[in-house]
């Protein structure tokens, strides 16, 4: 990566005993609005999980193909399993993104059979990451709600579980001549939630664009958890926040990458309008009420394929 092309996003330390919420949210608060991603540490999320549910990943994708399509995705609704290269478009303009996922809405819910799982110690591995990977994520809906002057458990409790999505994400090496010229690793897109947490390795590929349209790397940093706003958080600021537009490069014939990324989405009868705090004296609402399952629903199944 060109030292011209990689944006700097904001690093954050969220550490509760080291720093007062308040210069926290502060912090959370300009990073939203300048850049929609951010860089925290410090989260809470304990990295012998983390290096678990890589490992749990990593085995999974390594597995053989009949053992991955015994899982397979079934439908955008459940949003539960397998998929394999080409099978969603993140940007339905272009040809099936170069990955393969497992994803898992609401899992803790027990919503599938025990068949439709790999093994129970990946379940048992993907449960535990996803308990610490939410709580960190509680944590930041609490400094969003202290920023946007809501009470701090207003996010919180719009956020049951119901479409909160942990997902597996693989992006393995593929022989240029292969390529078709349009395809990406993840197409471009913004997320469709609150917010979302990746946790990724050390190879990179990620792209954020800024607002002159130019697309930018993210480099790696080590210990941290790259969290970037969704449509429905831009929803709720007024557009305050920014959802930034976001993609992943293919790995042409280099190293295989891999990342996890949890979808801090609300319960689907929420209804989301700009939040008061959001709406300067007479200003009004940039974007209608929607609920949230309405507006999560109708992009999950635009993004994916037979």
């Amino acid at each position: 990566m060109s030292r011209e092309t990689v944006v700097e996003i904001p690093i954050i330390d969220c550490d509760e005993a080291a720093r007062p919420d308040r210069e926290v949210a502060s912090d959370i608060d300009r990073a939203l609005r300048n850049v929609g991603f951010m860089a925290v540490k410090n989260l809470g999320v304990a990295p012998a999980v983390i290096a678990d549910v890589f490992s749990t990943s990593q085995t999974f994708f390594h597995s053989s193909l009949p053992a991955k399509q015994r899982c397979a995705y079934e439908a955008a609704r459940e949003n539960f399993g397998y998929q394999g290269l080409g099978q969603e478009s993140l940007d339905p303009r272009r040809p099936g993104d170069l990955k393969e996922t497992f994803t898992m809405r609401n899992l803790l819910a027990e919503r599938v059979p025990s068949t439709r799982w790999p093994n129970e110690a990946f379940r048992q591995s993907v449960s535990a990451f996803y308990k610490d990977a939410l709580a960190g994520a509680q944590r930041l809906q609490r400094l969003l709600a202290l920023a946007l002057d809501v009470p701090s458990d207003y996010f919180v409790k719009r956020h049951g579980g119901e479409n909160i999505t942990l997902r597996l994400l693989h992006y393995p090496p593929v022989p240029s001549v292969e390529i078709n010229a349009l395809q990406m690793g993840a197409g471009a897109h913004t997320d469709y939630g609150m917010l979302t947490l990746l946790f990724q390795d050390a190879v990179g590929g990620l792209q954020v664009q800024s607002e002159d349209g130019a697309w930018h790397d993210v480099a790696p940093r080590p210990d941290t958890i790259v969290i970037n706003s969704g449509d429905l958080l831009e929803r709720w600021s007024n557009g305050r926040y920014r959802s930034t537009c976001h993609r992943v490069l293919p790995r042409e014939q280099s190293a295989e990458r891999y990342s996890i990324a949890l979808f801090v989405d609300p319960d689907s009868d929420t209804l989301v309008e700009a939040l008061p705090s959001c709406l300067k004296s007479g200003a009004r609402a940039m974007y209608p009420p929607i609920t949230a399952g309405e507006h999560v629903q109708a992009k999950i199944e635009a993004t994916h394929r037979a």
